[in-house]
């Protein structure tokens, strides 16, 4: 399963605590910057590949299907994304297919489906809601962090794989 996740300056407010009657101050910076953080997980085993772009278009994408490839070098990878333009951009599917990669196209709106939208919840629920960005790549490397900190079958859980319903189990 392969997702994509925007990573921005200002950090999504989950909670806050503050003493009562008393406004709790919010930095807001104004700036706008992003990384992309890119996310391929392996549904058997937990293993994840991570990358970080400024931008997410079909190079971007094209240069991940390349990594997944040289990461999973034996295996028999069959590839299960959404609709995003990267995702179906006919060179991206012309070079998986050369890589040897089967890619599947999710349901429009089905995000549900998709295991690493479900780690990216997580990331973002606790790497980071509620800090202060010092900077857009330190926050992009503690979401990569996070991820890889975390052992592999805790990923299968929070990816929903082990649920039980799970929509790939035979």
């Amino acid at each position: 399963m392969l997702d994509e996740i925007i990573i921005t300056e200002t950090p999504p407010l989950v909670c806050c605590y503050g003493r009562v009657r008393e406004q709790v101050c919010v930095p807001v910076t104004g700036c706008r910057a992003t990384r992309i953080l890119h996310g391929a997980i392996n549904v058997r085993s937990g293993d994840v590949l991570l990358l970080i772009t400024k931008v997410w278009d079909a190079v971007t994408h094209q240069y991940f299907l390349e990594m997944i490839r040289a990461h999973w070098l034996f295996w028999h990878i069959t590839l299960f994304e959404d609709r995003g333009t990267p995702h179906t951009a006919e060179d991206s599917l012309e070079l998986a297919a050369t890589l040897g990669i089967a890619v599947r196209l999710l349901p429009r709106a089905t995000s549900e489906l998709n295991a690493m939208d479900h780690l990216w919840r997580s990331v973002k629920g606790r790497a980071l809601a509620d800090r202060p960005t010092c900077s857009i790549d330190a926050s992009a490397d503690s979401a990569c962090r996070y991820l890889l900190e975390m052992g592999r079958q805790e990923r299968l859980r929070k990816a929903g794989v082990l649920s039980g319903n799970f929509w790939l189990t035979s």
